[in-house]
């Protein structure tokens, strides 16, 4: 934690200096809370000469489409503010892990991140956004992400999270890996497991009869390996990324969680900006999930073809069962706030 501090502590400083230099040291009308800077005072309602840098952390390599859009609304933003708004994006975890650039936001040290459900930690209905089986295809999850009760968890988010939703990217949807053909939830009983160390995962898989292995997924592969481990579950681009077809034989396509993730900036310092900065922000926040959105689609087929050139088959699964199966452990590990909005969710999409 202390290193992550310390690197995280390192690029602020670097970017303030930076700041300082674009802007001749004068920052006497400068917003408080952030990392904001200004070379003079500005009208009210407007931009004027004030200049605000926007630390931009994401936890993926610059290759990923998260990555690249994230580039792309840096450039779109410098472009529609005339050089006011300066985003610094630092992918690969270079702020920190994702739970610690949630607090930097927060503490105002850094402005924007991708995030979905760690934020449950602050607000419970943001972990509706990954829940296993919760919608069946990608229609259904962009309505869910953008209608009224997407709405409501971004509302909760920026209330007891303190940051606001930009805009939302859809996930890949998560797939199960072994070295074993596995077709119905009778195959799996028993089967050591690594899933990330949330209980909308553990519940789930364990009702289903599998044993759960919580793991860092820098140790997946080496568990995988030394046979510490029999499978795990990720997306394709996490698969490929991580080079699990060297180790896994098959991916079963359960589809067991397909989700969305937000783009967040921290709420006090978007409403330090005057409105028609705030105007540029959000327009490129649009602009950036439409262009991401090409990228995840062909990435999509891109990492699967990937895949099966270096050899992993691919294996049809009876996703009704699997559903069935997990849907016990889901609605044990539910709140009853979740469990409301859950409920609506299941009777919205059918």
């Amino acid at each position: 934690m202390k290193r992550k501090l310390a690197k995280l502590t390192g690029v602020i400083l670097s970017a303030l200096m930076v700041a300082s230099i674009g802007t001749g040291c004068s920052n006497s009308g400068a917003a408080s809370g952030g990392t904001g800077s200004t070379d003079g005072s500005s009208a009210s309602g407007g931009s004027g000469s004030t200049k605000y840098t926007l630390l931009f952390g994401t936890t993926t390599n610059e290759d990923d489409p998260w990555s690249k859009a994230a580039v792309k609304f840096a450039d779109t933003v410098k472009e529609k503010s005339n050089g006011l708004i300066d985003v610094k994006v630092y992918p690969n975890n270079q702020l920190g892990s994702e739970t610690d650039v949630i607090q930097a936001v927060q503490n105002g040290t850094a402005d924007m991140l991708v995030t979905g459900e760690s934020l449950q930690k602050w607000a419970p209905l943001a972990a509706m956004v990954a829940v296993p089986y919760l919608v069946h295809d990608e229609a259904s999850l962009k309505k869910l992400a953008s209608g009224s009760i997407g709405k409501e968890i971004e509302d909760q988010i920026s209330q007891k999270a303190g940051l606001k939703c930009l805009t939302y990217f859809v996930r890949g949807p998560r797939e199960l890996t072994a070295n074993k053909e596995i077709k119905t939830p009778d195959d799996v009983k028993g089967i050591r497991l690594r899933i990330p160390n949330a209980p909308l995962y553990i519940k789930p898989w364990e009702a289903a009869g599998a044993k759960p292995t919580p793991m860092a997924l820098t140790e997946v592969f080496t568990g995988l390996q030394q046979n510490t481990i029999d499978a795990q579950e990720n997306p394709f681009a996490m698969i490929k990324s991580n080079n699990f077809q060297e180790v896994q034989k098959y991916c079963m396509l359960t589809d067991h969680v397909r989700s969305w993730i937000y783009v967040v900036i921290g709420q006090k310092k978007f409403d330090s900006m005057p409105a028609d900065l705030q105007k540029v922000v959000t327009d490129a926040a649009a602009e950036m999930q439409t262009y991401e959105n090409q990228l995840f689609e062909q990435s999509e087929k891109d990492d699967r073809a990937w895949l099966e050139q270096k050899g992993m088959k691919f294996v049809d699964v009876d996703q009704a069962a699997f559903e069935k199966a997990m849907t016990p452990g889901v609605l044990a590990t539910l709140s009853n706030e979740q469990k409301k909005v859950y409920d609506e969710i299941k009777a919205t999409f059918k």
